[in-house]
């Protein structure tokens, strides 16, 4: 790996030389990602998805990295998502998309979390532990707009609109959720929009949420108060088909344990599926599929366009299936002088994002990283 001068280090799981692999976080890229989106979402307010252990990457050292840069309201998926949060952050709002589970609203209350409502049981179960207990805190509404997953229907969202005040469960954000936001051609994304402007005027004082990463780039009518960027904070391509404007934030080292020589003819890995076409040297590298390198990402005969890996700064293919611990590197071309036991390569690096290696895994960017084992070696450098 590049050394990286004047930025402090901290260093989570195995240390850095028992590890198989070295999973290097920049928190000041991710830091950086906010700030444009950001910048592209005023004067909507930018919050932060963190939900998923904050992708993959660590979800306390992912949020507080964005809370000491300004970030002030963060969405997770589950209820002990926002208890391991709020342990760390005091005073963010804190809302659980996944909504409200049976018996849970005091838990909520005892956490001070906003539950996103996303069905009248839920509503209810809301307004009734309100009413009993006396809790005053928020909550968000969902409605579906289009995506058909979680959400009231616009019409339950209008019975509760004409709801007197203090009916209306404490709702302080309406939201919804962009189902093709990537594709800025799709006639649903002006759909979506339409409704939910539909839904703001049925909840004229409260505040909406409608963008999620790309979303943020369809313009003003997705952004409404408050955007919801996810995975474009962790580098990946919010804009697909574009040159990325996210910083990439991981960078993924994988260790050699083995050179060999395979001859013209032979096979590497599970299946015989990868049939050396030349004398072919072979660095086999502690890093597989246990560790969240997905299977998929492998050549074969069959597909020879699997994953790279860079070594010694040459661009090389992975070549056979990928095992649960290992993988294989085609390193033949490698100029000058081989690469060698206990020498490290590069899986995802500036030049192999992790949009790059989805498209070869078959993928996309939020299974890669969400994927990504705990067994490596995790370095976070910040500024």
């Amino acid at each position: 790996m590049p050394p990286v001068r004047n930025r402090p280090v901290t260093v989570s799981g195995p240390p850095v030389h028992e590890a198989g692999g070295v999973l290097t976080i920049d928190l000041a890229a991710l830091v950086a990602n906010w700030r444009e989106l950001k910048r592209l979402a005023k004067p909507a307010e930018c919050a932060a998805v963190v939900k998923a252990d904050g992708y993959g990457l660590g979800l306390e050292p992912v949020a507080r990295a964005l809370a000491q840069a300004g970030c002030r309201t963060f969405f997770v998926a589950h209820l002990s998502e926002g208890r391991r949060l709020r342990a760390r952050d005091p005073a963010s709002a804190i809302y659980v998309l996944n909504g409200l589970l049976p018996g849970t609203a005091p838990i909520y209350a005892e956490c001070n979390l906003r539950p996103v409502l996303g069905s009248i049981p839920e509503l209810n179960e809301w307004i009734a532990f309100r009413e009993s207990s006396g809790w005053r805190g928020g909550a968000a509404l969902h409605v579906d707009t289009g995506m058909n997953r979680l959400g009231l229907t616009l019409r339950e969202a209008a019975a509760l609109a004409e709801r007197r005040p203090e009916a209306r469960a404490g709702i302080d954000l309406v939201m919804s959720h962009f189902a093709v936001s990537e594709d800025p051609t799709h006639p649903l994304n002006a759909r979506q929009m339409g409704l939910f402007r539909e839904l703001r005027e049925l909840f004229p004082n409260v505040r909406g949420s409608l963008a999620n990463s790309s979303g943020i780039f369809l313009g003003p009518d997705a952004r409404h108060d408050l955007v919801r960027p996810g995975v474009a904070l962790y580098g990946a391509n919010p804009t697909p088909g574009h040159t990325n404007p996210m910083r990439p934030v991981v960078r993924l080292d994988a260790r050699i344990v083995q050179v060999r020589t395979v001859p013209e003819g032979e096979t590497v890995g599970y299946g015989a599926a990868w049939t050396a076409q030349r004398p072919t040297r072979i660095a086999v590298v502690s890093v597989g599929y246990a560790d969240g390198f997905l299977r998929s990402a492998g050549a074969t005969d069959k597909r020879r366009e699997g994953a790279d890996a860079t070594v010694k700064g040459k661009r090389c293919l992975i070549a056979g299936r990928i095992s649960m611990d290992l993988l294989a590197i085609d390193v033949t071309d490698v100029p000058g002088e081989p690469p060698r036991r206990g020498d490290m390569v590069a899986l995802l690096d500036k030049d192999i994002g992790v949009d790059q290696l989805a498209d070869r895994a078959g993928t996309i960017a939020y299974e890669i990283l969400t994927s990504l084992g705990r067994r490596y070696a995790r370095v976070y450098r910040e500024e």
